[in-house]
């Protein structure tokens, strides 16, 4: 019989050493590194073990598209590519206290109102706290079935005698619990094993199953990142606790689109769903303050409007402050330079703040011109066109790139009502340039200094004496 072996996991990032060290090479923590127990399996001997032979097929044939199972939740299903594929896994991950236990009660409730089979399986709370948030959000007449258990080994043992189940939701996976690995739940070992054992049951008995995730103080999903890859797809709840909208982010989908984003308003009923994020981001601008411009945003395939909003402050000594909530730091320092270098416009010693009003986070090089056009508005004390929108990459010689998907932008702001649209050139495709709608003003921006130029100009005519 072969001997156990032991090993050492890192816990933060699954790394495994043959003897313990105080520090991790792999992701740099301290203190990460758990003993673990394995048993030593010997290798393939003669022709006993030997495996069978893999079948090729060629690439041409005809595939149907999965079946899917809608939640009855509009933006999840969006998020998810147009519903629940069966034996799929789901990875969803977020802050605690964000609502992923809600948004996940929510679908199964709505499923099992549908009449499809789904089962809820808590390990973090009792059955009687699951039966009082089903009570808050109106959902306890749904025929849900119910249990809280944290053994894997009982878990699998139950799912294999159902039938007809459609969905099984796990909340959450670091709570779940394998008798065959000698650690606690929630290690590296113990996440990688049970999700290993609860997908290989949804592929093989064909029911969807969601796993509900913690994440770590960085915000990375925790436990091993293999995880990420053995399920089909990962979503991110991300918000903040000041503001009460959330949003749904697919960040990987073997069924769907990637970057999609559903976006819900926290209530006191539970997570109700945003059909128009443009209007709700919106909602409370006001287009006379120096320093705000509106962003013609891409999330996924979703266009979406939001604010920019920039301040100015002087500073009284030392290094400049420069202090950004949902855009990138190190872009802002870039744009910073530029201004000052290519178009002229002095910031280098004032303190600059950078907010992107509702929480969203924006990631797309696209809001480049519309955060210039917030600074130049806050540097001039002119403020920007309530009726206009901005959009366009900058590159390092100030010049303003073309961004994806134009149309869908331009669409999105002469539905929500503005005038005119500050876009980088348009480049001719197929001989012509492609028609804006119709009421929507284009206003086409090559490089920088026309737009401080312009802010320019609406200073100098806002102090010229009438």
């Amino acid at each position: 019989m072969a001997k156990p072996v032991a090993r050492y996991v890192c816990q933060n990032c699954g790394a495994v050493y043959p003897k313990w060290a105080g520090r991790c090479d792999a992701c740099g923590e301290w203190n990460t590194l758990v003993e673990e127990t394995v048993e030593a399996r010997p290798g393939p001997v003669g022709r006993a073990n030997a495996g069978r032979r893999v079948t090729f097929v060629g690439l041409q044939g005809s595939t149907a598209p999965p079946p899917r199972a809608n939640t009855g939740i509009a933006e999840l299903d969006r998020v998810l590519g147009g519903g629940l594929v069966p034996a799929s896994a789901v990875l969803v991950g977020g802050d605690p206290g964000i609502g992923k236990s809600t948004l996940m009660l929510q679908a199964a409730a709505t499923l099992a109102r549908a009449g499809r089979r789904v089962m809820y399986i808590s390990g973090e709370e009792s059955i009687d706290q699951v039966r009082l948030r089903a009570q808050r959000l109106g959902l306890a007449d749904a025929s849900l079935e119910l249990a809280s258990a944290i053994n894997v080994r009982d878990i699998a043992a139950t799912l294999e005698g159902e039938r007809d189940l459609a969905l099984v939701v796990i909340d959450s996976i670091q709570t779940m619990w394998l008798d065959a690995i000698e650690s606690a739940p929630g290690t590296v070992a113990q996440v990688r094993a049970t999700s290993f054992e609860l997908i290989r049951l949804a592929k093989s008995r064909g029911f969807s199953l969601v796993l509900v995730g913690h994440v770590t103080k960085e915000g990375a999903l925790a436990g091993p990142r293999v995880l990420e890859h053995m399920v089909d797809a990962v979503l991110y709840f991300e918000g903040d606790r000041g503001h009460q909208f959330r949003i749904l982010r697919a960040v990987k989908n073997r069924f769907g689109a990637t970057d999609e984003i559903g976006v819900f308003e926290m209530t006191e009923q539970g997570l109700a769903e945003v059909p128009n994020p443009s209007a709700l981001f919106l909602a409370e601008r006001r287009g006379n303050i120096a320093g705000s411009a509106v962003f013609a945003g891409l999330e996924g395939t979703r266009p979406v409007l939001v604010e920019v909003q920039a301040l100015l402050a002087p500073n009284s000594g030392g290094s400049p402050r420069r202090s950004v909530v949902g855009w990138d730091s190190g872009r802002l320092s870039m744009l910073l330079a530029v201004l000052e270098t290519r178009a002229g416009l002095r910031m280098g010693s004032t303190d600059v703040y950078l907010n992107i009003a509702g929480g969203l986070r924006v990631n797309e090089p696209a809001a480049d011109l519309a955060v210039a056009a917030a600074l130049a508005s806050a540097a001039t004390d002119t403020p920007t066109s309530a009726a206009a929108v901005y959009f366009g990459e900058v590159g390092l010689s100030g010049e303003v790139r073309q961004v994806a998907q134009a149309e869908s932008r331009l669409k999105e702001a002469h539905k929500m009502g503005f005038e005119v649209a500050c876009l980088p050139r348009r480049v001719a495709r197929g001989g012509r340039k492609s028609s804006p709608p119709e009421g929507l003003r284009l206003d086409e921006i090559g490089h920088l200094t026309d737009l401080v130029a312009a802010f320019g100009a609406k200073s100098a005519a806002k102090g010229s004496p009438s």
